[in-house]
């Protein structure tokens, strides 16, 4: 499947050269030459001028409204994403992986809103998988401080980026682990990714996503 909306160089035409007496020949390809450079210019600026005035570009953007908890100490888990915010170019599957539409040079941004309720300070690592494979140099690693104080966990903000190459039909994944494991039975204390709701007291705030993501198309392959 080709790029999307990818833009062609557009090269002025070599003009046939005119004859010394006057020919219907010369000037119907003088015409038909310069009326296949106008279509290209005029393709060209329909691509700039679509969607809003900008190009159309694949991206996506997703968020999820639960929290999430690994499965174990030192286990991989998937970083959920259950609500689709914006998507050109990409489908949100119901597992939380995306797979892209269009091949071609991607970014992708997030911010993982990790809680931590032990009292020792914890690690988390985030990483892409692209076709179920680990994607090498992806990792970020955040460390979380000891919680406040009994019942007051402490917040730390993940949040880091990476360019990565995908062809159509590829699927991505955002992965993370943590050295202690929160767990709901016990309960154990531990790390986790929280939301929260709207809130209204003690002042009117928006909900927090225990994650967000966005990825955006930078360049086709090359």
């Amino acid at each position: 499947m080709a790029n999307i909306n990818q833009l062609r160089n557009v090269v002025p035409p070599s003009l046939p050269v005119a004859s010394s007496q006057y020919s219907q020949q010369y000037t119907d390809q003088y015409s038909n030459v310069l009326r296949l450079y106008f279509n290209q210019l005029s393709n060209l600026t329909a691509v700039i001028s679509s969607v809003n005035s900008g190009l159309t570009i694949a991206h996506i953007g997703a968020s999820d409204n639960t929290d999430q908890y690994a499965t174990a100490d030192d286990t991989p888990t998937i970083v959920k994403f259950n609500t689709l915010d914006s998507g050109l170019g990409f489908t949100l599957n119901a597992d939380s992986s995306a797979t892209a539409q269009y091949s071609g040079v991607y970014k992708i941004d997030y911010s993982l809103q990790y809680a931590n309720t032990d009292n020792t300070a914890h690690d988390v690592d985030v990483w892409l998988r692209i076709n179920n494979i680990d994607i090498s140099g992806s990792t970020s690693k955040f460390t979380l401080p000891a919680r406040k104080s009994a019942g007051v966990p402490s917040y730390l903000l993940a949040v880091s980026f990476v360019v990565f190459k995908l062809n159509a039909g590829d699927n991505i994944e955002l992965y993370w682990a943590t050295n202690k494991a929160y767990s709901t039975t016990g309960p154990v204390n531990g790390v986790y990714m929280e939301h929260k709701d709207t809130q209204t007291t003690p002042f009117n705030m928006p909900s927090i996503p225990s994650a967000i993501g966005a990825i955006s198309f930078m360049s086709s392959l090359y």
